[in-house]
């Protein structure tokens, strides 16, 4: 069972194919958009050793001159230093600018490779084949690259947009129940910014899609790249509508960056930013506590953490708010809840309100 599914953007538009047992037709799928036959891979070394045989022997099967590269899993990879490794890797295996770049693995890759392809030689093609639940609703569909400063999450990259998406479901079924979960809250949020039914269909199917059940799974990370795709068409750039997806990501990377990207899955911070970010609409008077409680059960069902850790203070978490690509003009653009199914961007909440809110979330 496959669904495919379009991002219309013009002459960048591209498709998405989601569906089960597609890694060992890569090479079918991929040569319609290549225009020379030399790609690189780009992967990591959790997900090379249980895909990169099968990818790369579809790749040759097609007749491809396949090369790659490998760096180690983790957020830490999404640096300077290992974007640097990877030109020197397309330099080294003399990729032109008719050849491809292959982002094979979770968000982290994605981003990394995405940005590796949009700065060699100016812009080479580049293919997403998300391996993981966050990667595979989220991070491959719109173009966003990036690597991190030690000071803030993604704050040096591109929009370049892929020519291809391939979502195999089939890899969620290797990956830790915690790294599921993780990936889940995208799907959550993405139901909570604009289309309730889907936030509906995870509270009605939660155990089917922890069990991982196909027909399940295609329909959900479907659902979530369609409207994930609908937002790009309308704001490729982010220049206003596409904020939106950032949910609970202004306080979830502030997170991230005092902790070091190193103690939350990228999913995990995101559901504590969901659930300050909606204490603070509370707060506000702009959600109600019906729809507050209906969000905090769901997360609560799913196991994924909405506190912030005893160790931190809300000045420190607060303090690393502004340095959010949001922000803009010395203010926070937040992103708040009406009600399940619509936010808001609101840039005149004062740091007292967000102070506020941090500190009933620990």
């Amino acid at each position: 069972m496959t669904k495919t599914l379009h991002v219309a953007l013009g002459s960048d538009s591209y498709p998405i194919v989601v569906g089960t047992a597609l890694l060992n037709r890569v090479g079918e799928y991929l040569t319609p958009y290549i225009k020379s036959n030399k790609v690189l891979i780009v992967t990591d070394s959790f997900v090379s050793a249980r895909y990169m045989p099968v990818v790369r022997q579809s790749l040759v099967d097609s007749e491809l001159d396949v090369n790659t590269i490998e760096v180690r899993a983790g957020e830490e990879s999404k640096s300077i230093a290992q974007f640097s490794q990877i030109q020197d890797s397309l330099v080294a295996h003399q990729l032109d600018r008719g050849s491809t770049l292959i982002a094979l693995g979770g968000g982290v890759i994605g981003d990394l490779g995405g940005f590796a392809a949009a700065v060699y030689m100016r812009g080479i093609s580049y293919v997403q084949i998300p391996t993981t639940l966050q990667a595979q609703v989220d991070a491959s569909v719109g173009g966003k690259t990036a690597i991190n400063h030690p000071k803030g999450k993604n704050l040096i990259g591109a929009f370049h947009q892929p020519k291809l998406v391939l979502i195999d479901v089939d890899t969620l079924k290797t990956l830790p129940q915690r790294d599921i979960r993780s990936g889940l809250i995208e799907v959550i949020k993405m139901g909570v910014i604009r289309d309730e039914p889907l936030f509906k269909m995870v509270e009605e199917h939660l155990e089917a899609i922890l069990n991982l059940e196909d027909t399940t799974l295609i329909e959900m990370v479907a659902s979530a790249c369609v409207n994930k795709a609908e937002v790009v068409a309308k704001d490729e750039k982010e220049s206003r509508l596409r904020m939106v997806l950032n949910y609970g990501h202004t306080f979830g990377h502030a997170l991230e960056a005092v902790t070091h990207y190193s103690r939350y899955r990228h999913g995990e911070a995101v559901s504590i930013g969901m659930n300050c970010a909606a204490q603070l609409a509370v707060n506000l008077g702009m959600f109600s506590e019906a729809d507050f409680q209906r969000q905090r059960t769901l997360l609560n069902r799913a196991k994924l953490p909405i506190t912030f850790p005893p160790d931190l203070s809300a000045e420190a978490l607060c303090d690393a708010m502004y340095l959010d690509k949001k922000t803009l003009g010395g203010k926070l653009r937040l992103i708040l809840p009406r009600r399940i199914g619509e936010v808001v961007i609101r840039d005149d909440v004062e740091d007292q309100h967000v102070l506020e809110a941090i500190s009933q979330c620990f």
